[in-house]
């Protein structure tokens, strides 16, 4: 077997056209990936032009996510269907409409609507891409082809709030889309011009109508518990606990209907490889993990050290700057080198930068911050690439497409999943670290008296003396949230070490053999 790098009947990609092509794959991927991000940081931005709260701005985000993760587990039905290129292709364009349409619309309604568009547009483009990348290289050089495909989707999400809190400052907030049309006329138009002819075949499948519909109520609900948990109070909402039932119970229906299905929506029969399942869940958990502290600490900084958007963005840059460096040297070496020795590596070097920022004090210097991210970088080359070897190793061809939307699917959920639990936990132990702090604050209390009449000696009043400590108080209480919850995300990087064991990559089918 020649291994996911390739489709049956099509040789690989070379010279000029395998690099045109890779090119315009990456940067269809670059402006997907960057349109998850860019415009979290321009929420109030957009929610001041249009006359919201920011509170309903969040909607602009929400809505993205809820429509992107219905469609991109749909990704292996449509290319079976209709085709892997023209899929790709058509999608590509509808993202780029849907993103001028973004860009024009003047109120809140128009932009949930257009952005749900987006979302659904963009389900396919992420998978597919990876699946055509690995078409155009052969079997030797796949491994290469994966560490480029990675390279986009490691630096997307740390350029996009940097992007995104830039054009904010500087420009109209529609750029955040109008910045998708060249580049995705650009991407759709080279794919389409190299790949035409080296198109998948489509077969006239039924609609799999009812399994459609369930994945598009579970996953639904399931977002939106996520996305409006913390602002509901959780499972203190009727609204979260509905919507909690409704994602539990709307999966249990899918699981029984698509496993019985003789055409189903989602290929649920790649979990029966050990590969793919055990590579899909420490690709999975490891990023879940690994998102949730790209999330956090940037709304430490934000919030309690003085940071602007734009500087918490460049705190974090240098992680995929060398991850750009070290990926090509791991996809080379995925022929020679066990995939789960560099993933065994990649999660204690994690862990490693997670101990490392479990040392954060309020007197940290920007430097200082930044070094946890140049060791995090090294790790996310051999993180990435060698999972994604280990889950779509021993598959066919034309299975490839389904993995690649399986598996991308279980990975954002898994960040929505770390984003959202993380950040009520870090805010929850921060209150409990407040409450203990401010224990302290006595006036009988000698400490606490000579920190009062050291301010009041500055021309404070009593009241904004309290004011000032209380300030330091929250202050202390998240930096000391902040570091538990870099000992345990440390901590649950080694344990997913052992997962690897369970892990058994098919050599025939490893990229770079």
């Amino acid at each position: 077997m020649s291994g996911p790098a390739r489709s049956a009947g099509f040789p690989p990609l070379e010279g000029r056209a395998r690099v045109l092509a890779t090119l315009s794959l990456a940067l269809a991927t670059l402006m997907n990936v960057l349109d998850t991000t860019i415009a979290n940081v321009s929420i109030p931005t957009i929610s001041g032009d249009i006359g919201v709260s920011a509170s309903q701005g969040t909607w602009v985000i929400t809505s993205f996510a809820v429509a992107n993760a219905i469609s991109v587990p749909l990704s292996g039905w449509l290319a079976r269907r209709f085709g892997q290129v023209r899929v790709f292709v058509v999608s590509t364009l509808l993202f780029v409409l849907a993103s001028w349409l973004c860009g024009l619309s003047r109120s809140l309604d128009m932009l949930i609507t257009f952005r749900v568009i987006q979302g659904l547009v963009a389900g396919p483009m992420i998978p597919l891409s990876q699946s055509l990348l690995l078409q155009c290289y052969p079997a030797a050089k796949s491994g290469t082809a994966l560490a480029i495909w990675s390279m986009t989707t490691t630096v997307a999400p740390v350029i996009g709030p940097i992007l995104g809190g830039w054009i904010s400052d500087n420009m109209a907030w529609g750029w955040i889309f109008y910045i998708n049309i060249p580049a995705g006329l650009l991407a759709a138009g080279m794919s389409w011009m190299l790949l035409k002819q080296r198109e998948s075949p489509a077969a006239r499948l039924p609609v799999d109508t009812v399994g459609l519909v369930l994945l598009a109520v579970w996953v639904g609900a399931m977002q939106l518990t996520l996305d409006r948990g913390k602002e509901l109070d959780w499972f203190g909402s009727t609204e979260i606990v509905a919507l909690t039932v409704i994602a539990v119970v709307g999966f249990c229906f899918f699981l029984a209907w698509e496993l019985t299905e003789k055409h189903p929506i989602v290929d649920l029969g790649l979990f029966k490889k050990s590969s793919f399942t055990s590579g899909t869940l420490a690709l999975s958990l490891g990023y879940g993990i690994f998102f949730a502290g790209i999330v956090v600490q940037p709304l430490w900084m934000q919030q309690y050290m003085g940071y602007t958007a734009t500087w918490a963005g460049l705190a974090t840059a240098p992680a995929g700057l060398l991850a750009i460096l070290f990926m090509p040297l791991v996809g080379k070496s995925l022929g020679k080198v066990d995939p789960r020795i560099f993933a065994a590596l990649a999660f204690a070097i994690l862990a490693l930068a997670s101990f490392m920022r479990a040392g954060f004090n309020t007197d940290m210097a920007f430097f200082d911050m930044v070094a946890p991210q140049l060791v995090q970088g090294i790790a996310m080359a051999g993180f990435f690439v060698p999972l994604t070897a280990i889950l779509l190793s021993g598959l066919d061809p034309a299975q490839v497409p389904a993995a690649a939307g399986l598996s991308n699917f279980a990975r954002i959920t898994a960040g929505a999943f770390g984003a959202s639990i993380s950040v009520t936990l870090w805010e929850n132990r921060a209150a409990l670290h407040h409450a203990q702090l401010a224990e302290a604050i006595d006036p009988y209390r000698p400490a606490a008296r000579m920190a009062l009449e050291e301010l009041q000696k500055r021309g404070m009043d009593q009241a904004q003396a309290l004011a000032t400590i209380n300030r330091m108080i929250d202050t202390q209480s998240a930096t000391l949230s902040l570091t538990e919850f870099f000992w345990a995300s440390g901590g649950a990087f080694l344990l997913l070490i052992t997962l690897l064991l369970l892990a058994r990559p098919s050599r025939a089918g490893m990229p770079g053999r």
